[in-house]
């Protein structure tokens, strides 16, 4: 937290609003970006099963049924719907009724940007593995 230096004049009321004014500073600085840490750790947790990373594939091209998901990724019904409801509790993708059957999408196109991002974040890793191995099998020969 930086670093405030204020004189008090007397106290009471005034002195109790500053007092929780540097209250909330302190929340501010201190608490807020371990509590928003702790938020992208538990996003990055439930994008760490593959076939969450399917699920949210597959919806970010377009709304499928739950029946659709399953089909797609060959898993039973139970399995896709509790990847489904880790999903929806990280507000990452919402569902909707019709009829008997439900359908989900992403929540926000930035879920079909995050996916972009780390495939070309492999992309690059792929890359240079493969430059890596080219200079080993070349210094294989000599």
């Amino acid at each position: 937290m930086p670093a405030v230096s204020v004189a008090r004049r007397g106290s009471g009321r005034r002195a109790l609003a500053l007092d929780t004014v540097f209250n909330i500073l302190k929340y501010i600085y201190a608490v807020a970006p371990s509590e928003l840490q702790a938020l992208k750790a538990d996003l990055f947790r439930a994008l760490g099963h593959p076939a969450r990373i399917r699920i949210l594939e597959l919806l970010a091209s377009g709304e499928r049924s739950v029946q659709e998901l399953q089909d797609a990724l060959d898993l039973d019904q139970p399995a896709v719907s509790q990847h489904l409801a880790a999903l929806r509790a990280r507000h990452l993708v919402a569902s909707r009724k019709e009829g008997t059957l439900a359908y989900y999408h992403v929540r926000s196109r930035l879920v079909g940007e995050l996916l972009r991002v780390a495939r070309e974040l492999l992309s690059h890793r792929l890359t240079d593995s493969q430059s890596m191995l080219r200079a080993l099998r070349r210094e294989g020969r000599r």
